[in-house]
Formats: structure tokens, sequence, C-alpha cells
């Protein structure tokens, strides 16, 4: 069903022509909403930002090819250009006895927009989400002013354990730590201090952070598993900030929704002391890829909680402030939303999404072309 109830908004104004414009205020709910094009990608996609002046960014991660581009901007004809620069992606899996992986793009899984200057890209280094390349793993920053890199942050075996595959970023309200989600073997939350570079594990090992037993990712109606059968078992991935200072996050493979006051991360998880007593589950959404809460100046605001599913090819949304018990409403459920994946918002409210197409690519479907095509979408609403 195409529909929000009027407790959680949702407008949208948009590249492609003049909609209403987002407000994070509840009496100013749209009813329908529908896929606009905004470009269409010949590799796979996952991560996408837009810039406090309208710049998108996406990603493409070395997932099933080596990709040729990493990290993009897209241009205002739907076109794609290397970002910062060629020479960061240049980097190729065939030649990487040639190319140092500190400074170049190894597999990138998402890009984000602080709306303070700069974009932030994390680089789990984990080409096919197997091995991780050495020195690889890093939180870089680039100044949107000079499109260059201004900041490289490399995370060593303590925070990129064996068989970590760090997927997703936020950043703390005063912007001084970013969080990180680890969806690989061993599910955690990742703490940085962005002055410092130092970062902690947290929630390491933890049932929040874990794949949830017993629960299978559908898709088409039937269980998506690998071609030996195996399902597929992704952790911590879906992440978002709220404005009274909640963290909250799920496992891909998995129902319940987990928070923690950010707060307590910033201090007490990354000193290194146990906060698992102060999770708190908050009901079910369903096996989720995204996340997003509105924001206004590169901070959260509102308590409408977006979220990708990719069982129904759909986009729901949760009224955070209903509590635990709070249920998820479809705002739009559309077959091209084929795997959504990733949110971003534009300065003038716009929410968009990439379809990643996950469940055709090669991972799990022989026939599939290693190089497979891709979009991004922009929401357009209406009454």
């Amino acid at each position: 069903m195409n529909t929000l109830s009027a407790s959680v908004a949702l407008a949208l104004a948009g590249l492609l022509g003049t909609t209403p414009a987002w407000s994070a205020a509840p009496d100013r709910s749209a009813r329908h909403a529908t896929l606009e094009p905004v470009a269409q990608f010949g590799h796979q996609v996952t991560g996408v930002t837009v810039s406090e002046n309208g710049r998108i960014f996406v990603n493409f991660p070395r997932w099933t090819e080596d990709s040729p581009v990493s990290v993009a901007e897209v241009m205002k004809d739907g076109t794609i250009k290397p970002y910062p620069d060629a020479q960061w992606n240049a980097w190729r899996n065939a030649k990487s006895d040639e190319i140092t992986p500190n400074n170049h793009w190894v597999c990138v899984q998402s890009v984000v927009a602080d709306g303070h200057g700069s974009v932030w890209v994390l680089d789990p280094a984990a080409p096919a989400q197997n091995a991780i390349v050495p020195h690889g793993p890093k939180l870089v920053r680039i100044d949107l002013a000079t499109d260059k890199v201004a900041q490289t942050i490399s995370f060593d075996q303590t925070v990129a354990i064996p068989g970590s595959y760090l997927n997703d970023v936020r950043f703390s309200a005063d912007g001084k730590f970013a969080f990180i989600t680890d969806s690989g073997q061993r599910g955690a939350l990742v703490v940085v201090e962005l002055a410092s570079g130092k970062a902690q594990r947290v929630l390491d090992g933890h049932p929040s952070t874990q794949p949830e037993k017993g629960v299978q990712v559908r898709i088409d109606g039937k269980p998506l598993r690998f071609p030996d059968g195996r399902k597929i078992l992704f952790a911590a991935d879906s992440m978002a900030l709220s404005a009274d200072g909640y963290l909250y996050w799920k496992a891909l493979t998995g129902n319940t929704l987990y928070r923690i006051p950010a707060a307590t991360l910033t201090s007490r998880g990354f000193g290194g002391q146990d906060v698992a007593g102060d999770v708190q589950p908050y009901g079910q959404t369903g096996p989720s890829d995204g996340f997003w809460i509105a924001e206004k100046n590169g901070k959260p605001a509102g308590n409408s909680l977006y979220v990708t599913l990719p069982e129904t090819s759909s986009i729901g949304v949760r009224d955070l402030a209903q509590g635990a018990s709070g249920t998820m409403r479809t705002l739009i459920q559309d077959p091209r939303l084929r795997w959504p994946d990733t949110f971003a918002q534009g300065p003038d409210g716009s929410l968009y999404v990439t379809t990643s197409r996950i469940p055709d690519s090669a991972f799990f479907n022989k026939d599939a072309p290693p190089a497979l095509p891709t979009q991004l979408w922009r929401l357009k609403t209406g009454n």
C-alpha cells in the first residue's frame, strides 16, 4: 500500500521538478509516494549521499566484479565522475600487488556527507566480502571546497578484525565521533574519535549486533540463499541517529530494532567499558538494509525512521515517538525498488534511495552478468 499516516511526515522536493518541501512536522504528511529516476549505473551501487549544496555522490563496492570506479560524483546529466579523482579510483583487484591500499579505494561500502563541508568514505577493503586487504580499511574525509582528501583514519586488526565488513557510518551531533556498523562474521559497532583517529569496537559479538536466529531473508517469496544452499547471515547493518540522542541499529538478517544513548557509546563504550546493559530492544521492523532519520543543518530532526525493506521492494516508516510498540507503515511499494539499499537527503528535503539488486547479483544467480545495472531514485510525494 502506498499510504502514510498523518503522524509521519515526508514531503519531498526534487531536482527533476517542483514538489512540496519535506518537513519533519507530523501534521504535514504526504499520503502517496512515487519514484523519479535520477541516474542509471552500469555497476552495482550501494551508498549515496547528498552534500549541503546539492552535490550527489555514490559508491560501487567490489563484490562480484573489479569495478572500474569505486566512488563517483553524479553529475546533473546523470553521468558519473570518479571522486575525488581517477588516482584514488585506480585500484584493481588484479593489480593489488602494484597499488597501495591505504591511499586508494579498495572496496567502498558507504559515502556520507556530514553537512559541514566534507564527504566521508568508508572502505572496509574486503573485495567480495572476503579477506580484508591489509592496510586497506579506512574512513576518509574529503574537503568539498577543494575536492581533496583532508584526513585518513586507518583501522588496524583490532578494529577491522578478520572477517569484518565495516558497513555504514553516522556522526555524533557534536561532530566529534563517528559510529560504524560491522556486518561481517562477528557483528559490532565501532566508535571513532575523529580528531585522534582512535577507534573502539563496542558490543562486539553482542546479540543485538549479530544475525538473529531463525530469521531468513526472503525474496520473491523464497529464502535468499547462496548457490551452495547457505542462507545469508549479515550482522549489524542499518543505523541511524535520532534528534534525542539515541543510536538505532539492527542486523540485516534480523527483525529486532535496538537503540542505545549515543553518549553512552562515546563515553563508557569508547573507554572500553561494557555497555551491554544499556542496549534497549525497540520493537520489530523485519529484515532491513538502510535507515534514515530526517536531518536539518546536518543534524537529526524529527522522530520518523525510514527503512528500506528488501523483502517487499518497499520503504517503510515508523514513528519512534510511539515507543517500542510502534508499528511500521508502508510509504511506497514498487517492483523497481529491487533491494532498496541506502538513503540520502538533499538540502531541499528530497529523499533519495539506491537499488542495489543484490538478489540478482552473481552472489546468488549464476547466470547474472558480472556488471549489474542499478539505479538511484528520488521519492516524490503528493496528497
